[in-house]
């Protein structure tokens, strides 16, 4: 097949395009389809942006001497202070 006859091709479909779908549906049809072709591209970048956030806390773990290092939970202390209540603060020994 020739190049020549690959530019024919195209104006027979392009016509076939014409009688089914009639000239008045065409802009619609193409509206439609570039509509459809930006969703496609905005909900591809929201999933990679949204693989970038799910990556990056992963990537932040300490590392020392090339071992990740467990997160170290903090100690809280519900228990008031035990004081002992024989001894007088007051008192000079």
């Amino acid at each position: 097949m020739s190049l020549a006859n690959l530019g024919s091709h195209w104006w027979v479909i392009l016509i076939i395009v014409v009688l089914l779908f009639g000239a008045p549906k065409l802009p619609a049809l193409a509206k439609s389809m570039g509509q459809s072709m930006r969703i496609f591209k905005n909900e591809i970048k929201t999933g990679k942006e949204e693989d970038a956030a799910a990556a990056a806390p992963a990537q932040a773990a300490p590392v020392q001497n090339g071992v990740p290092v467990p997160p170290v939970a903090p100690v809280q202390n519900s228990a008031p202070a035990a004081t002992d209540s024989t001894v007088d603060p007051t008192a000079k020994s």
